[in-house]
């Protein structure tokens, strides 16, 4: 049975403003939102955070942030104003970029790598005192941009208020999802969900369905403790009848039920 819930990242709507993506998400009949940092809701924007707030307060939708924190190149004063902004919003978790963004986990020496975990150790520790949890994003030219990267760091990082996220390189296959899922899953938080191949075109969530299906099946215990949600990033052509089509999807995707056979996406 999936524990997932299913939620929206608000980057899938850089130009919708919060007042019209909140009522798309009422529609969805979805569980919560994940706020922008880089366009919905910009750290220090008190305004916009409370505006956010009340709106999916009124919906009653949980909320996440969505920051672009990178640790070590955002340093713990930086990370502090991004925290007051999660505060404001009423969220209870910050997504933040491991290591400078754009560049491959490969490229990093030992002292760098142990420099970025510190960092986000600090971090884990300033949003542990006030009730926010701290998540990884997952993605590529980042530290969590391969398996064993991801591991190591959420290992060296070692804090039990920072987790990670997950989401597939695009084509990743299911074979190599399984694999990948195995080892980072009881560090898992939430998960971005969509339907890209390896050249990041977009597809209705419908032909991947079995893929989500089987991965959200196999996903392991997790340390996480809160609700977790499925959060869908991005749709096809940006437009607001793909998302309504594809968190109905999402939605059925969650749903407790048996699961069929499928087929590899990618």
């Amino acid at each position: 049975m999936s524990n997932f819930e299913p939620a929206l990242c608000t980057v899938t709507f850089r130009g919708l403003r919060p007042a019209e993506i909140v009522p798309l998400a009422v529609q969805a009949r979805l569980a919560a939102i994940e706020w922008a940092g880089d366009v919905h809701v910009p750290p220090g924007d008190t305004p916009a955070a409370e505006d956010a707030a009340r709106l999916c307060r009124e919906a009653r939708l949980a909320v996440s942030y969505g920051s672009y924190v990178a640790p070590p190149t955002d340093d713990i004063e930086a990370f502090r104003r991004v925290l007051d902004t999660t505060i404001r919003l009423g969220a209870t978790n910050i997504r933040i970029w491991p290591g400078s963004r754009g560049r491959d986990s490969a490229d990093y020496t030992a002292p760098e790598r142990r420099a970025v975990a510190a960092a986000i150790r600090d971090m884990g520790d300033e949003a542990s005192r006030h009730g926010v949890t701290v998540s990884l994003e997952y993605h590529p030219q980042s530290l969590t941009d391969e398996t064993q990267s991801a591991l190591r760091l959420i290992e060296d990082v070692g804090h039990d208020n920072v987790y990670l996220y997950w989401q597939p390189r695009p084509g990743l296959r299911l074979c190599a999802t399984f694999d990948e899922i195995a080892q980072i899953g009881p560090h898992v938080s939430h998960i971005h969900v969509f339907a890209w191949d390896h050249e990041r075109n977009r597809f209705a969530l419908e032909t991947a369905s079995d893929y989500w299906r089987e991965v959200i099946a196999a996903m392991p215990e997790t340390r996480w403790r809160g609700r977790r949600f499925a959060m869908l990033e991005f749709v096809a052509r940006d437009d607001p009848q793909a998302f309504l089509r594809d968190a109905a999807t999402l939605a059925r995707i969650v749903a407790p039920g048996p699961i069929t056979a499928g087929r590899q996406a990618g």
